[in-house]
């Protein structure tokens, strides 16, 4: 899948990089890197509503608070493994696990070690939520059987939570390029509980979850709402993430309707990880 990239420039740049990274979030960006002149922003081509970005009031030059330029470039997905490759970096989740590509030094493992190749695939640890998540998973005193990773990316969550213990665990990812590389990086970590499948949120509705892990984006969260209540057994614990800070209640609030109820949340650089548990 060919992916956006929107670079924008913000005069001046706060709080504008924030309030548009909110607003872009909304209309399909998925994932952001902060600039010194403004943010850029992707996203799959077919998922941006490019049409409703550029008639923001903010590129329109209808705010006199703010300056602003829109450059909008398209990446082939071929180009991603390259860019991945190069920019991947060890990813530490405080002194407990360590997020490593195979070429990196066996010597920067930690006491939990997971190893990525890095692709197209969403999930490597870099991104606030992958690392709120992978905090979350760590900081639980024991992890169950009958585990859900939606969105799964890379599977690194579904790795994490098998070798904290977790059982039967179900991957599931809509992308044919994450469901292929998350199977490899399954393979690569020796993993033998998790099943890798390619669909939707309606390959859930057979199965019944003790736990339930979503990294996705807000208004995806709010359309699978109903379908992770149904599936995820009383006192299971539903951790969402791929949201801002200012999200949590309106998130919070449709997952009361579904006898969610909240429990905790983190919160890094305005990203947040909500807890959730079944009534």
């Amino acid at each position: 899948m060919d992916y956006y990239e929107l670079q924008i420039s913000l005069t001046p740049r706060e709080p504008w990089a924030e309030i548009m990274t909110a607003q872009l979030a909304d209309l399909g960006c998925d994932s952001f890197v902060e600039t010194e002149t403004g943010i850029l922003a992707y996203g799959p081509i077919d998922e941006i509503q490019l049409d409703e970005i550029q008639q923001l009031a903010v590129f329109q030059n209808a705010l006199q608070e703010v300056q602003s330029t829109l450059t909008v470039e398209v990446i082939k997905a071929q180009n991603w493994n390259a860019v991945w490759e190069a920019d991947f970096e060890p990813v530490f989740v405080e002194d407990k696990l360590a997020i490593l590509a195979p070429f990196h030094a066996d010597s920067l493992q930690k006491e939990l070690t997971i190893y990525i190749e890095p692709k197209m695939s969403f999930g490597t640890g870099h991104h606030q939520t992958t690392w709120m998540m992978a905090k979350t998973l760590l900081d639980m005193k024991s992890m169950p059987s009958d585990i859900l990773d939606m969105g799964s990316g890379t599977g690194v969550l579904a790795i994490l939570a098998e070798k904290l213990g977790g059982k039967k665990i179900l991957a599931i990812d809509i992308e044919d390029w994450a469901y292929d590389n998350a199977k490899d990086n399954i393979e690569r970590n020796n993993c033998c509980e998790i099943e890798v499948l390619l669909g939707d949120v309606d390959l859930i509705l057979a199965h019944r979850f003790n736990l339930i892990i979503a990294n996705i984006n807000k208004n995806v969260l709010k359309a699978h709402m109903e379908s992770y209540s149904n599936t995820l057994l009383t006192n299971g614990i539903l951790l969402l993430s791929g949201f801002f800070t200012s999200d949590i209640p309106e998130l919070t609030n449709v997952a009361k309707q579904f006898n969610l109820e909240y429990h905790s949340h983190l919160s890094k650089d305005n990203w947040a990880c909500v807890k959730l548990i079944k009534q």
